[in-house]
């Protein structure tokens, strides 16, 4: 007779999520109530869904797909009339291809989508995040007046609405970079939803700490912006031609040596906010992280 009871007992906790005890006594409410219930009408407990996780970076890092730094689906461009691409191929580094859909992204969004990744590691992508336009406007390094919230609106209009596709020639990650969200407009209260397949982007450490108080310092430098992603998205930089970084970064420079003139005036800026060692030599732009590093180097 035990056996008989263990087995009731197994196939009540299977189809329920509940102990025979619960069971007898939601059956025993419902006959007070002059209710019938059976097994059918129990409703199984709901399990939360396991949502992807991100890596839990540090509270001065931000953690950023490397597939996303080291291409032009963030340009170095300045704000202006935004272009609409369709089905874009996307300049990138070998081994990774980047098509786009949508207006023009540009550093300033890839701060918000920073941001929200940043919240988003606490809860694991496709769980909802919440947040003040206030308190995030601050934590990018913003003001909060009005046109900054409304500019807001507009990046997170801008993320969500473009489609990207990346692929590493095994994999391909396609979709929005933000799902949905609402907004109270009331109180600037923000609920917003990650695509959570942006947690493949992540995989085999394909991903960058980038350190957010150097990039704060180089708000409104857009391609100083997009040297420091890309080049701390590599430990140990190698030169590459000033010709290959115009084409990586997306610029609005209409001719190569414009785009140089940009390179020379903005390293300056990168290198007092970051502590490196960048120089230009040979038509190749040179970054040292480290003195050791450029010891090395002219030791040759």
């Amino acid at each position: 007779m035990s056996d008989i009871l263990a087995i009731i007992a197994k196939h009540v906790e299977e189809n329920t999520g509940k102990t025979v005890e619960e069971v007898l006594k939601e059956t025993e409410e419902a006959e007070i109530r002059g209710e019938k219930i059976s097994l059918a009408t129990i409703e199984p407990e709901k399990k939360q869904e396991i949502q992807p996780q991100l890596p839990m970076w540090p509270e001065r890092i931000r953690g950023v797909p490397n597939s996303v730094l080291r291409s032009a689906l963030f340009t170095a461009t300045k704000r202006g009339k935004r272009q609409y691409f369709e089905r874009q191929k996307i300049a990138s580094v070998d081994g990774i291809s980047v098509v786009f859909t949508g207006p023009r992204l540009d550093q300033a969004d890839l701060d918000v989508w920073e941001q929200c990744l940043h919240i988003a590691r606490n809860h694991g992508l496709g769980n909802t995040i919440q947040f003040t336009a206030h308190g995030f406007l601050k934590a990018i390094g913003r003001s909060t007046g009005n046109s900054q919230h409304e500019w807001l609106k507009g990046a997170f209009a801008r993320l969500r609405t473009s489609d990207v596709e990346i692929s590493d020639g095994k994999r391909t990650f396609f979709g929005a970079l933000i799902s949905s969200g609402q907004r109270n407009e009331e109180n600037g209260f923000y609920e917003l939803v990650l695509n959570p397949r942006i947690a493949s982007l992540y995989n085999d450490d394909g991903w960058t700490g980038e350190d957010w108080e150097q990039r704060k310092k180089l708000i409104g430098k857009p391609l100083a912006l997009w040297l420091h992603g890309f080049y701390s998205s590599h430990s140990k930089p190698f030169d590459y031609k000033i010709e290959t970084l115009w084409k990586l970064c997306g610029s609005e420079a209409k001719e190569l040596k414009e785009y140089k003139r940009m390179v020379s005036e903005n390293l300056p800026h990168l290198n007092e906010a970051t502590g490196w060692s960048c120089r230009v030599e040979d038509d190749k732009l040179q970054v040292f992280k480290s003195p050791e590093q450029l010891i090395k180097r002219l030791a040759k």
